[in-house]
């Protein structure tokens, strides 16, 4: 006879609304163009890298954890660069600004990334005979995190140099 844990299916349906929720309203704001300033790429990946500094400073992963850390960095600028291609940047020829209109393509890549995650959290519930470890996982998680968020921006930051580089220039 099995224990049912309480509420075990309310633990899977709140994260799914939630995410659902926050889809759908980024869906709907997807088709504005923001304006993209250049000049602001840089501070989430500082930021994102000062907390990970900072976190791998007090809990420094072990053993094998820096190895995996270095490929999940490496495979987070992959798929960090990918992202950034599917961003769509625009240049206003009366203006001479940049804008930023996000994707579909790269809203549906988030939501895969929020897939494997849950799914790795759900890998942590059970070690099993692996004996995964939940802080190790999370380390390369971050790690994952850093590149992608970084590499993400460093693509945009080139294309749109490429872009006003190319544009008329006012006089």
């Amino acid at each position: 006879m099995q224990a049912q844990q309480p509420g075990g299916w309310i633990s899977y349906a709140i994260p799914l609304v939630v995410v659902a929720v926050v889809m759908a309203i980024r869906w709907k704001r997807m088709s504005r163009v923001r304006p993209l300033k250049l000049e602001h790429l840089w501070i989430l990946p500082a930021f994102y890298a000062v907390v990970i500094g900072f976190t791998f400073t007090r809990f420094p992963p072990q053993g094998w954890g820096w190895a995996f850390c270095l490929v999940a960095v490496g495979l987070g600028a992959a798929l960090g660069w990918q992202r950034g291609k599917m961003m769509r940047i625009t240049l206003d020829p009366e203006t001479h600004r940049l804008g930023q209109t996000s994707s579909p393509a790269a809203l549906l890549f988030i939501v895969l990334l929020i897939v494997v995650r849950s799914s790795a959290r759900g890998a942590l519930s059970y070690a099993g005979p692996a004996g995964l470890d939940p802080m190790a996982i999370t380390d390369v998680l971050m790690a994952l995190a850093l590149g992608l968020f970084s590499v993400q921006r460093l693509e945009m930051y080139l294309r749109g140099k490429r872009m006003l580089a190319a544009g008329p220039v006012r006089s």
